[in-house]
């Protein structure tokens, strides 16, 4: 009789096993990584797209795989923080020099970088269990994503007003504009915000130029993704692995890591070019059909 038990039980875990790893198939993880490399630089959310990508192809659907989809909804940025190490590694070396007396510019920047990782450091290792728990899902980040579009074309007219070539370099960022854009940063921790457009809008509230502001975010997300990634890795990876294995996530990262080498390129670019104004709508509208799609009952 427990044979026939330990049998029943065996053969369900089984069957909930092989559907769990059945949810992460490799088309789902390159398009996952495609979504992460596309978005984690841009103001619009990477983690938001990939909460509601995540519904919409059915990864983390059973109540034993939702940690696991989140996990890997964090994780993924390390093949984005990848790409930045990759274009930004003179950047890199240069506060290297720094932290050994040998580079004062160098020097100043990681001060700045340290400085402004410090307060989502803080509260979001505080607050880690309550924002998986209560903040990943689409209606948060439908909220942010409409939040973060309004403010967006309401800055962006202050910023065309005050021209987009206007502002300082990135040396002349000191710590209380480091400690500013740090606290701006804290509110990426609600999916949906976007990191990226907390830390640009705040770095051009302080007076840097577009080019250089973009440049922080860039920088300052190579220490925070990075810990980020670091911190849920150690804490929910072995439960990642368990849940999906190991190869699927492992081409997940490889497609977000070329996708982003493009996209950080471009978005500097673009950015000096045209402003910000278009990822306001962007977000406004992709808040939109999110709506419709959970008013339908597609999500």
């Amino acid at each position: 009789m427990l044979q026939i038990a330990w049998d029943v039980i065996r053969s369900v875990t089984d069957a909930a096993t092989t559907a769990a790893r059945d949810e992460l198939t490799v088309p789902k993880a390159i398009l996952l990584g495609v979504v992460e490399g596309v978005t984690e630089f841009l103001p619009v959310s990477s983690t938001g797209h990939l909460i509601v990508t995540e519904r919409l192809v059915d990864v983390g659907r059973h109540h034993g795989t939702k940690d696991a989809a989140d996990t890997y909804a964090i994780t993924i940025q390390a093949g984005a923080i990848l790409a930045v190490l990759v274009l930004y590694w003179s950047r890199i070396v240069e506060m290297g020099r720094g932290l050994v007396g040998r580079d004062d510019d160098g020097r100043r920047l990681l001060e700045a970088t340290v400085i402004a990782f410090i307060p989502a450091a803080i509260v979001g290792v505080a607050l880690e269990k309550s924002i998986r728990d209560r903040l990943f899902g689409v209606w948060p980040v439908v909220v942010a994503w409409i939040i973060g579009g309004l403010a967006i074309l309401a800055y962006a007219r202050v910023l065309d007003a005050r021209g987009r070539a206007a502002g300082g370099a990135l040396e002349t960022l000191g710590r209380r504009g480091a400690l500013a854009i740090g606290a701006a940063q804290v509110l990426a921790l609600w999916p949906g915000t976007s990191r990226s457009l907390v830390t640009i809008l705040a770095a051009l509230l302080v007076g840097l130029s577009v080019s250089a502001a973009v440049e922080f975010s860039f920088i300052l997300g190579l220490l925070t993704l990075g810990a980020a990634t670091a911190f849920d890795a150690l804490k929910h990876g072995k439960e990642l692995i368990d849940t999906y294995g190991l190869f699927d996530p492992l081409v997940g990262f490889i497609a977000a890591f070329i996708t982003a080498l493009f996209v950080v390129r471009w978005l500097v670019r673009y950015l000096e070019r045209h402003g910000i104004a278009i990822f306001g709508w962007y977000r406004l509208a992709i808040a939109a059909i999110t709506l419709v799609l959970l008013i339908t009952g597609v999500l």
